[in-house]
């Protein structure tokens, strides 16, 4: 996606305000490693800007949602977000549900044929989780340790 300048470059282009609470949420994404929940964002918000709403924390993540900035992805327990890939063609991801490393999947299991009836498909998502190699890799070992 680009470095929290290019971001805020993006969003003054779009017309919307730069302001210092969006720097800050920007550059949160742009530090973390891997998905932050809605919480963990208010949380951080909160500790920098005392006094801030969850909704307009809430808020704000929609911009960054709908401009692409951030992606989101619904796990087990709950939405996280994380800064939008550097991908340009339309792609998915395998995702780790250990560390949460991101891979991009560069082919799109849906075709329009595998739509029934008229229904328009105007975008979709896919996602797989498991585990990744040195996840699968450190629970293998762990388990063998412990007599599993």
């Amino acid at each position: 996606m680009g470095t929290t300048e290019d971001i805020m470059q993006r969003m003054s282009r779009k017309g919307l305000r730069i302001t210092e609470q969006r720097r800050t949420m920007v550059k949160l994404f742009d530090s973390a490693s891997g998905f932050l929940t809605p919480k963990e964002v208010y949380e951080h918000m909160q500790r920098v800007y005392p006094g801030l709403s969850f909704d307009t924390v809430y808020r704000n993540l929609r911009l960054l949602l709908d401009m692409d900035v951030v992606e989101q992805v619904m796990f087990e327990d709950g939405v996280k977000f994380k800064l939008s890939c550097e991908e340009l063609h339309h792609h998915h991801h395998m995702i780790c549900l250990q560390c949460e490393k991101t891979l991009p999947i560069h082919f799109c299991p849906m075709s329009e044929t595998d739509v029934p009836g008229d229904f328009k498909v105007v975008k979709h998502k896919f996602e797989v989780f498991g585990y990744c190699g040195d996840c699968k890799d450190a629970s293998t070992i762990a388990a063998s340790s412990q007599g599993v």
